[in-house]
């Protein structure tokens, strides 16, 4: 049985028998956030707008000085691999 863990930083690591981590999944958080944003065709404002969260927010993890945590990563994960689905299940806000 493999036991794995996310990190706070994103990183998937995977626990050894001794205790010890091996990285899954080394993805910068910044340029993650950077494709899957180009990948929608969207400006910053426009991708924070229809996750609705801050600008700021958006350009804070693309400049690496915060990272996506639990949620947000969900989501932005979610976005990745299906977008049309994700946006429409945030639906319209009024």
């Amino acid at each position: 049985m493999m036991r794995v863990r996310l990190k706070a930083d994103g990183r998937i690591v995977e626990i050894m028998p001794d205790g010890s981590e091996r990285v899954l999944e080394h993805k910068d958080p910044a340029s993650f956030v950077r494709e899957v944003r180009a990948r929608c065709g969207l400006t910053q404002a426009a991708f924070a707008d229809k996750i609705e969260v801050p600008i700021e927010t958006v350009r804070n993890w693309e400049q690496g000085k915060r990272s996506p945590r639990g949620p947000a990563r969900a989501l932005l994960r979610l976005i990745n691999t299906a977008p049309e689905t994700a946006f429409a299940a945030l639906g319209r806000r009024r």
